[in-house]
């Protein structure tokens, strides 16, 4: 079993400022951590998180890999959000590069078809659209939560990006709930953009039903 990451650097005051982990985190961290042999043969160079508020998850991804060349870039717009992912990372020893911007719209012309590994647990939770566009305006907590009709107004901003940004081998891991519609996401993903896939593992927490989905150009073996 591979240790989740050290957080104990991570005070109370960060705590209250950045998206605590919780079950939909741990949920990420289980479907790496049952993807690791694969993930470890492809040797990815370039890996995404986007959104990574704590820093958990990409600080996993780098245990999961262990020594390796890889470049592990992380993006949020919440500017202390950044701040606790590069302290994670040195916490963990694992060299994390966080950018402070929204999703990877600054990002896509250097990554263009270069990110082997993209992450995304999106706000996925469902509200009104002025209170998640408040919310991504006011880059704070409430963004890492904030999700607009059906929860899925941010996540539909990635998804446009994803083809793009994803490398030849590229895989991308999206947490999205029941309510989100999954099967209508893979479909949308696989006639728009190409991108087949396959739901990794799914749980129950609580009111919530999470699912891990792994998408990527061809079926990974």
């Amino acid at each position: 079993m591979i240790p989740t990451p050290d957080l104990s650097h991570l005070t109370r005051h960060d705590l209250e400022q950045v998206y605590d982990p919780a079950e939909d985190t741990f949920l990420l961290l289980d479907a790496l951590e049952q993807e690791a042999e694969a993930l470890r043969k492809e040797r990815p160079l370039i890996c995404l998180e986007v959104g990574s508020g704590s820093g958990c998850v990409s600080a996993f991804l780098g245990k999961v890999l262990g020594q390796s060349a890889s470049l592990y870039l992380c993006t949020d717009i919440n500017k202390h959000a950044t701040h606790c992912t590069l302290a994670t990372g040195k916490q963990n020893k694992i060299p994390l590069d966080p950018v402070t911007c929204s999703l990877a719209r600054p990002l896509l012309s250097r990554l263009r078809h270069a990110v082997d590994v993209l992450l995304f647990n999106p706000p996925y939770v469902p509200t009104d659209t002025d209170e998640a566009s408040s919310a991504q305006g006011s880059a704070d907590i409430a963004g890492s939560w904030a999700g607009g009709a059906d929860g899925m107004e941010i996540t539909n901003r990635l998804l446009q990006d994803v083809e793009c940004l994803l490398s030849p081998r590229g895989r991308f891991y999206l947490v999205a709930l029941k309510q989100n519609n999954v099967p209508s996401i893979q479909s949308r993903m696989l006639e728009d953009f190409g991108l087949t896939s396959q739901v990794v593992i799914e749980r129950r927490a609580g009111r919530e039903y999470l699912i891990i989905i792994r998408f990527a150009r061809t079926t990974p073996s």
